[in-house]
């Protein structure tokens, strides 16, 4: 038993100790580490607690003390009153267990051999009672227990008189004992070796409960027990030698991500310049170092700290470079918008006044001037449009649609009114031409001549204005490319009207 105790003393005492060096954080992370804990059952955290209060003073203080000491001082509160009440009922099993004593005396004290067969069902009852009744006060647990075994060995002593009733009590302790071997025998094949040392401890809490055995195997089977105890705890201490080893290897993991963004930064540094679809690249770069990162497990303590604030400013110079880029953008994109709205709002109010132009009740047709005025104004908002630059994605399909559906609008009706004044414009030509040659003669042909040259030199100027890539303006220029021609032939026609007068 008291090697038991050495172990038990070995592993609850170690283990806070070994989790210090591998749980070093900054303070930020400390303190919401305890705000987490404080959610938990108070009771269960005083290790991590105070692993977490040894860390926060381990480093160098700074504004977030008054905010831990706070934490602090609730976790103590909550544990005071936790304490209390634990008190309160420790004290009533303590005074449980002290009336089940005082009867086991009675009855070993008192007892004939006939009263102790007598009372044998009720020493049944109360080790039942006895084993159901929670903890008492540490300062009376060790007291308490070893009255109670003391009792329960001199009652079983004096059932010598019925040494089957005494054996089969030796017997059954002797299964569960077996048993509890067996099971820290079993621990030896648990990776976890955390968990298997806590689980040894329970087992040794309820060996310390259950009752004696034969007198010849008692020794036999504690160093059974004793052995297998002894195989956890040295995978206890070989467990975190390693942990220390990995530690130095997580070390030189963490050191050499920070390296490789220190890589990805140098250009930014050196003011190399970058486009959004570089940003995005180096991006994809970085989280994908952040996802290495989260799944190191902890440095040595004494560089813990520092390999983490040295791995957050190379993260913080990447990301603030990408938003203080992409605010210049925005503002670049917002411009253009703005710009581009502008634009459309003219083709729009452009094509709005020649939709709405009217007399009255009756449409008004623009005048071959107004046409001509306006074609400039769009051909030049086309060539506006082409010095803007990119807007958001979002904005961009909507605003070149209105875009292009107005100067198509435009171009259309303009290809419908110069196709009916070209019409008008042949018919009057050729009532003009059979006119003068049946009354004017060679001179009006002569000046019938003349106006086609210039209407023809005009429309061909003409053609040169719409230069602009949309549905509207290209069917305009192959309708006054058929004007053209019209234009052309009734030349010839007049010209060899000429001719003949000529001859």
């Amino acid at each position: 038993m008291a090697y038991a105790c050495i172990c038990h003393f070995f592993v609850v005492s170690l283990c806070p100790i070994l989790f210090l060096i591998i749980m070093a954080n900054t303070r930020q992370e400390i303190i919401d580490e305890l705000k987490s804990l404080l959610e938990q059952d108070v009771t269960e955290i005083k290790e991590q607690v105070d692993r977490l209060k040894t860390q926060f003073y381990t480093i160098e203080a700074d504004e977030l003390e008054e905010e831990f000491k706070t934490l602090l001082s609730e976790f103590k509160l909550k544990r005071a009153e936790i304490a209390a009440a634990e008190a309160k009922e420790q004290a009533e099993n303590l005074s449980r267990k002290q009336a089940i004593l005082e009867e086991m005396k009675t009855m070993v004290e008192g007892a004939s051999a006939e009263g102790v067969m007598a009372n044998l069902q009720r020493m049944r009852e109360l080790q039942t009672e006895w084993k159901s009744i929670g903890a008492v006060p540490a300062t009376k647990n060790q007291e308490i227990r070893k009255a109670y075994q003391q009792y329960q060995e001199q009652f079983y002593d004096l059932v010598k008189i019925n040494i089957e009733l005494r054996d089969l009590d030796f017997k059954k302790n002797l299964e569960l004992k077996t048993m509890l071997c067996e099971a820290a025998e079993k621990l030896q094949e648990n990776d976890n070796i955390v968990e298997a040392s806590r689980a040894l401890q329970q087992l040794h809490d309820e060996w310390a409960e259950i009752g004696p055995v034969a007198r010849e195997l008692r020794e036999e089977l504690w160093e059974r027990f004793k052995a297998a105890s002894s195989v956890i705890n040295k995978k206890h201490q070989a467990y975190f030698d390693q942990l220390h080893a990995k530690e130095q290897e997580n070390l030189e993991a963490k050191q050499a991500i920070i390296d490789q963004l220190k890589a990805i930064n140098e250009p930014i540094v050196n003011g190399e310049p970058f486009n959004a679809k570089r940003w995005e690249e180096e991006t994809a770069k970085v989280q994908e170092l952040q996802n290495a990162w989260r799944k190191i497990g902890f440095a040595p303590k004494k560089h813990n700290q520092s390999i983490y604030e040295a791995y957050r400013a190379e993260c913080d110079r990447f990301f603030n470079a990408k938003t203080e880029y992409f605010k210049d953008i925005r503002d670049t994109f917002n411009t253009n918008l703005k710009h581009k709205r502008e634009i459309v709002a003219s083709v729009e109010d452009i094509v709005g006044a020649m939709e709405l132009t009217h007399d009255g009740t009756e449409m008004v047709e623009w005048s071959k001037e107004q046409w001509n005025e306006a074609s400039q104004k769009i051909i030049a908002l086309q060539a506006e449009w082409k010095t803007v630059g990119a807007v958001a994605r979002k904005y961009s399909d909507e605003l070149w649609k209105r875009f292009s559906d107005g100067c198509d609008a435009f171009f259309n009706k303009m290809r419908e009114a110069s196709a009916k004044a070209r019409k008008e414009s042949a018919k009057r030509n050729q009532e003009i031409l059979t006119k003068n040659a049946a009354k004017q003669g060679a001179e009006g042909l002569r000046r019938m001549r003349d106006r086609l040259q210039q209407e023809i030199k005009i429309a061909e100027n003409n053609i040169l204005f719409f230069t602009a890539k949309s549905k509207g303006a290209n069917k305009l220029v192959d309708d006054m490319k058929k004007k053209i021609d019209e234009l052309k032939k009734q030349l010839d026609d007049v010209k060899e009207q000429l001719k003949q007068l000529d001859d």
